[in-house]
């Protein structure tokens, strides 16, 4: 897969098969992507893989947190800007209508909604997921590189024929995913990442994309 068809072929998946991820697969994508951008080599990333015991414990305690309507932790970023104006509003709100309209559940349905949402708490299936964190003296420049960073694993991902979900949800129950990975206190949980094969059972869902004019400018003769 070149690395067009590995951007192109790209999603959020959201529900995955069960069939497991191999480690040397992991750490052979995890070594690769080390590469990406990273300004002065800082390399600010850190990351903690989970499979078997370890991610079902996970999977176990958050649901039951989310089952017992506990709204999460104290927040240690915003994922939004509190009010989004245009055309980044209307971008958030066309992308979650396209992804609950493909599951299925109306805009009126709460209930729907709100399972959609818990599946992040079983990350959706997947036999392995991925913690990214940041050491919290680090600046806007180096979650940018954090960025370039998981786009590389999502695509060399691709490349082995995986997929993955990266989820800040994860951020909203970092103490539940602390007592499991054990952070050092100095490291923010940016997000987590579902990686595994996709249920081919499931619809595929890919949201759309602004047209180049809306976001590029050429500046040329």
């Amino acid at each position: 897969m070149d690395v067009y068809q590995a951007v192109r072929s790209r999603r959020a998946v959201r529900r995955f098969s069960g069939e497991p991820v191999d480690r040397e697969v992991l750490e052979r994508v995890l070594a690769t992507a080390a590469r990406a951008p990273s300004g002065a080599n800082l390399q600010p990333w850190k990351l903690y893989v989970v499979t078997g015991a370890p991610l079902a414990e996970l999977k176990r305690r958050a649901s039951a947190r989310a089952a017992a309507g506990d709204p999460g932790d104290e927040r240690e970023y915003e994922m939004y800007p509190p009010v989004l104006k245009s055309p980044y509003r209307e971008r958030r709100s066309a992308a979650a209508a396209q992804r609950y309209s493909a599951l299925g559940i109306a805009r009126s349905d709460i209930d729907g909604r709100q399972r959609a949402v818990a599946a992040n708490w079983d990350c959706f299936g997947a036999p392995a997921a991925l913690f990214c964190y940041v050491d919290r003296d680090m600046g806007p420049a180096q979650w940018a590189d954090i960025g370039m960073y998981l786009q590389t694993v999502a695509l060399l991902l691709r490349a082995e024929g995986l997929h993955s979900c990266t989820q800040m949800a994860w951020s909203v129950y970092r103490r539940t995913v602390a007592d499991v990975v054990a952070p050092p206190d100095n490291l923010v949980l940016f997000c987590g990442m579902s990686v595994g094969f996709a249920d081919r059972a499931a619809s595929a869902v890919r949201t759309g994309r602004a047209p180049l004019t809306e976001t590029v400018t050429f500046l040329d003769d």
